[in-house]
């Protein structure tokens, strides 16, 4: 099996910018290396030894950051997206019986900060040494020396032959400040998670904690999953991580996340998710484009203990538009991408069909608190401009410490995406109120909603089923439920208005024979 080593264009999205931040002037200075590392060649490594030394690390002072300097400074976005991993010097590719390999990303343009890797073996921990000599700098403009040891790297890729089993592809990465992506089978890189979120759509300045160093267990033969550990770092607060990733038809990644405060957090944002939506069938804009949509994900999902689940369409709103879904203990939530024919994007080359949708499913009680999603405007699609995460209710406070965990599933409909025993939103459509193709003036906003899926779909059309809807901010002038000529779909029809400058807030939902029928449709509508 040839294993692959092609580095893709990077392309400067929200997700590269707010990298780029942690490496300017005005950034909030992280942690160093110079005082968080401590692990040398042949120290014995433990989750706990990791998360007692984060824990120290936090009750002093942020150490200075640690820098790159010299010939790494000059390499752009150019040269970065010429630079390649050497398919020869991939780590773990000598041994056939391992199904898995890694290599690592240059540092330079955005990525100015090193990241320190180390391999465990045996519980020992090593450092994983890159030098110039691991990497292809055919048609770069910057000149390195051919065998210069590097300072850190700007962070990895893992691979596995789970596609097929004579590739060796993608399964994921970590790159920039605490981003990483992972891939189910069959997926291309969209959306990206977080290994924490600090102050996040706030008036004051955002925090961005970074991965700083990761040790990595050297697979086993055979074995079928990877075990990480990382250490975060940032102003407020730090962190020990781990990881156990399992790619598959769904990749999954149990996270542990140990974080210890040093200054109280107005904000903590858990198992944030990021991802792009530009434009489609619940929010067409105003763009002039021959495709039918553009995004990643399409909607935030968000399932109660007891099986609810609440559909969230996701928009490019004219302001920066902010919901807070509450709940206690969530079963999970997520962003979602469920349209997946290639005639919904028609985009032969980004393929956003594939885009992988993605859920957390927490590990244990995490009590009482909130969703909150974040839509912000933009006019391209480069720009990662939608985030989520869990808000604790309990205060992150100065001293004090908390652990989550959960499990990340990666793919084109994991567990997760909606209960499967009932209807599922197929599609949302909006539009002027009143008759279409008739011409008429109307302040009303018309929003159709198509259910499939459970139950409902077998009901026949003259059902005892009952539209239940709800609205904050505005008033709903029309209701029309009915079953479709389209095989087992039901189409709710809700009209509403609202003040100009508004923001609507509906919901909408079937219930039936005393159950609630389908996931709960949840809307908000700013009027212009």
């Amino acid at each position: 099996m040839t294993p692959t080593c092609c580095q893709p264009a990077i392309r400067p999205t929200r997700r590269r910018v707010l990298a780029a931040l942690l490496s300017t002037a005005t950034a909030p200075a992280l942690l160093g290396l110079r005082a968080a590392h401590a692990q040398e060649e042949g120290q014995p490594f433990s989750f706990d030894g990791l998360s007692e030394r984060m824990r120290e690390l936090a009750q002093s002072d942020p150490a200075p950051r640690d820098e790159i300097s010299g010939p790494l400074t000059e390499i752009d976005y150019d040269d970065f997206n010429r630079i390649r991993f050497r398919a020869d010097h991939i780590r773990w590719a000598d041994d056939p019986s391992r199904l898995f390999r890694l290599n690592a990303f240059h540092l330079g343009w955005l990525f100015k900060e090193p990241v320190h890797m180390f391999e465990l073996v045996d519980g020992v921990s090593r450092p994983m040494v890159f030098s110039t000599a691991d990497f292809d700098y055919r048609d770069v403009k910057t000149a390195l020396p051919p065998d210069l040891v590097l300072p850190g790297v700007a962070g990895f890729r893992l691979m596995a032959p789970f596609n097929r089993a004579d590739l060796y592809d993608e399964v994921g990465s970590f790159l920039g400040a605490s981003y990483f992506r992972l891939l189910g089978r069959g997926n291309r890189y969209g959306l990206s998670a977080r290994g924490l979120a600090v102050n996040t759509g706030l008036s004051g300045e955002e925090e961005f904690p970074r991965f700083t160093e990761f040790y990595i267990e050297r697979p086993a033969p055979g074995a079928t999953t990877i075990t990480l550990y990382a250490a975060l770092q940032s102003d407020s607060v730090t962190g020990a991580y781990r990881f156990v990733i399992t790619p598959g038809q769904d990749t999954t990644a149990e996270v542990t996340a140990r974080l210890f405060f040093r200054d109280d957090i107005e904000q903590l944002g858990i198992a944030p998710l990021t991802s792009m939506y530009l434009f489609g069938g619940a929010d067409p804009g105003a763009f002039h484009d021959f495709r039918p949509a553009v995004h990643d994900s399409d909607a935030l999902v968000l399932t109660a203990p007891d099986g609810e689940t609440r559909f969230r369409p996701v928009s490019n709103p004219p302001r920066l538009a902010s919901s807070y879904l509450g709940m206690q203990s969530p079963a999970s939530f997520g962003l979602v991408q469920r349209e997946r024919d290639f005639g919904q994007f028609l985009d032969a080359e980004s393929h956003y069909e594939r885009r992988p949708t993605l859920i957390v499913e927490p590990m244990g009680d995490w009590g009482k608190g909130s969703v909150r999603l974040l839509e912000i405007p933009t006019k391209t699609e480069t720009n990662d401009n939608i985030v989520a995460f869990w808000i604790p209710e309990a205060p992150a406070e100065a001293g004090g410490e908390m652990e989550f965990a959960y499990r990340l599933h990666w793919g084109m409909s994991p567990a997760g995406d909606g209960d499967k025993s009932r209807a599922r939103v197929l599609r949302s459509r909006v539009g002027a109120a009143g008759v279409a193709g008739v011409e008429q003036k109307s302040d009303a906003q018309k929003f159709v909603i198509d259910f499939a899926g459970g139950a409902l779909s077998e009901l026949p059309a003259n059902a005892e089923v009952v539209p239940v809807t709800s609205a904050t901010r505005g008033e709903i002038t029309q209701v029309v439920l009915s079953k479709t000529d389209e095989d087992g779909v039901w189409r709710l029809v809700v009209e509403a208005t609202t003040a100009p400058g508004s923001s609507m807030e509906i919901t909408a939902r079937i219930e039936g024979f005393g159950q609630v029928l389908t996931e709960t449709w949840l809307y908000q509508w700013m009027r212009q």
